[in-house]
């Protein structure tokens, strides 16, 4: 291909931010080529997740939404304290959630992926997968295309939505490698068990689902558990920060299976079948971590690739805000007069729309920081549970002693008071 048969826009990159923009661009009658490395969309990308349906509303609005392949509504938000031997749980249960259309659903990202490339596809755009992009092209300051494979391409506009590690957006000056301090390492399984099964084991009924955060599996380095209930599997997985987890002796995978054997987990697993197993960098560091820009003439960077996640502790959040700057990036494209107005306007949209949201979380990394908040805390509250409930025929200490003596022995006055203050200013 020669730069005079350019297209409008060429995506790489065929997850959640890039398929949203492939869509809207298509839709309007861009010429829009997206290349994706994997040999479908979604085949690249860990098992199952939750997504928040806010985006996708936008992107398809209601009657598309009602055919997406979504799995199950969350209405129920847990949280389990572990200890050595058990676990202490805060169950939140709001079927509110899935009243009209629910706020959040649970989805297997390689049949969800594929289905949105699908609509990307028949509103015009052309998916082409199995395909690796070496570099982009440069031509007087400007970005008109990209190698793929030996052949050149080029466009108006690249958009990298190449994940994680863009390696478009370092190629392009705009991001640094990434350290151990920036990401976490993740591993995730799809472990199948029969609906019934799901439903009976997490109180739910058909088409409702669960998402339970474990706190104290971590092995001390900051990270924790979680478990997202899908039709007739579970997505359970484990993320802890990189640089923690290089400072200690344990594999990754050594946790992940200490993890699983928990006895407060692996009830909730027994019976069912590992079917996947996948790992994953995570972007940590939420607003803090974005680069101080985000595009170049000719090129825009969204999604994963530019550090849209929030890490709020209780949850993680990517995939809505994923499509959310997909979206966005369309909407510039399309608004804009020239090629080198499109990273402004691309600035301007999310800067309303995204970055306000993504600042009001932007100090909770300082709060998961504090080691304690994986190891003496989750123990502390186990141990004041354990007081509440174990009758064994000696006479107990008052309440006010017991519980006093728990915190000490736990934990000192002087870090109970820095962890509390830096909590509250953190959040």
């Amino acid at each position: 291909m020669s730069d005079e048969e350019k297209l409008d826009v060429i995506i790489v990159g065929g997850g959640l931010a890039g398929l949203a923009a492939a869509y809207v661009l298509a839709k309007a009658g861009k010429e829009v080529v997206l290349i994706e490395r994997g040999t479908a969309c979604g085949n690249k990308n860990m098992t199952g997740g939750r997504l928040y349906v806010y985006s996708l509303l936008s992107l398809l609005g209601p009657e598309l939404l009602a055919e997406a392949p979504l799995e199950r509504a969350i209405v129920k938000e847990q949280i389990t304290m572990v200890s050595a031997t058990g676990g202490m749980t805060l169950d939140y249960t709001d079927y509110s959630f899935k009243e009209g259309i629910p706020q959040s659903y649970s989805i297997l990202r390689s049949v969800f992926d594929d289905w949105l490339a699908g609509k990307a596809e028949e509103a015009g755009a052309m998916i082409v997968t199995g395909i690796h992009v070496d570099k982009i092209m440069e031509k007087n300051g400007k970005i008109v295309g990209v190698d793929a494979a030996g052949e050149e391409m080029f466009a108006d506009t690249v958009i990298a939505a190449d994940g994680v590690n863009s390696f478009m957006a370092q190629q392009a000056g705009l991001r640094n490698d990434l350290t151990s301090r920036e990401v976490g390492v993740g591993v995730k399984e799809m472990i199948e068990l029969p609906e019934e099964v799901i439903n009976s084991r997490f109180g739910l009924q058909a088409g409702e689902g669960a998402t339970r955060l474990f706190v104290g599996v971590s092995n001390g380095i900051s990270g924790g558990g979680f478990l997202y209930t899908n039709k007739s599997s579970l997505s359970l997985g484990l993320v802890v920060n990189s640089r923690g987890l290089g400072n200690q002796r344990k594999k990754l995978h050594t946790l992940m299976q200490e993890f699983k054997m928990h006895p407060a987990v692996y009830p909730l697993l027994d019976g069912g079948k590992t079917v996947e197993y996948a790992a994953h960098l995570v972007n940590e560091l939420g607003f803090v971590g974005l680069p101080q820009q985000l595009y170049r003439d000719g090129l825009v960077v969204i999604g994963d690739a530019a550090g849209f996640v929030i890490n709020m502790g209780n949850t993680i959040r990517g995939m809505d805000l994923a499509i959310w700057s997909g979206i966005a990036v369309a909407k510039a494209i399309l608004e804009a007069r020239t090629s080198a107005e499109v990273g402004p306007r691309y600035m301007e949209n999310i800067e309303r729309d995204l970055i306000p949201t993504m600042k009001v979380y932007q100090s909770y990394p300082k709060l998961l920081e504090i080691p304690r908040m994986f190891t003496e805390y989750p123990k502390l509250a186990n141990d004041m549970m354990h007081y509440l409930f174990a009758v064994d025929g000696s006479v107990p200490p008052k309440l006010s002693k017991a519980m006093l003596g728990i915190v000490k022995n736990n934990v000192s006055l002087g870090s109970l008071l820095s962890d509390g203050w830096k909590g509250v200013t953190s959040l």
